[in-house]
């Protein structure tokens, strides 16, 4: 018998109320989960963010202590800075442009679809209650009908 069970042993009243309680509690989500593409941009993102503010701290160290690595490294924290600036437009755009593709759900139930199909029993019974339709003598198919003109 485990532990977890409740067995008797010299802890078990300081654990009688969590007996039959697992390890892993599962909660609800504060908020949906964010799809692929944007979440695979955004951990793209913050790891380029670090690594440029990592080479912006050393290349502020180097400067410091006067070493000839301080000009190349703040070119490449230059250029980090350009790369990461990329690389959060790059979040910015990919979750505008998923909103855009499956942003909008259509339910069946929807009051668009409603007012649609309310609309055209409305028209369905107009037409049925209006009197019959005269036909056209100068249609595209007036020379095969009844009415030719020869």
């Amino acid at each position: 018998m485990s532990s977890d069970e409740g067995g008797g042993g010299a802890d078990s009243g300081a654990y009688a109320g969590v007996a039959g309680r697992g390890l892993w509690v599962e909660e609800p989500a504060r908020r949906r989960r964010m799809p692929d593409p944007v979440r695979t941009s955004a951990v793209r993102a913050v790891v380029i963010v670090a690594v440029t503010l990592t080479q912006a701290t050393i290349t502020f160290f180097l400067t410091l202590t006067g070493s000839w690595l301080a000009l190349p490294m703040a070119l490449c924290a230059i250029a980090g800075t350009i790369v990461a600036t990329w690389g959060v437009l790059d979040v910015l755009i990919t979750r505008q442009m998923w909103n855009q593709r499956y942003g909008v759900l259509s339910a069946p139930s929807s009051t668009a679809r409603r007012r649609r199909r309310e609309a055209r029993r409305a028209a369905r019974g107009a037409r049925e209650a209006a009197p019959g339709r005269i036909p056209r003598e100068d249609g595209p198919l007036a020379a095969s009908g009844p009415y030719t003109t020869r």
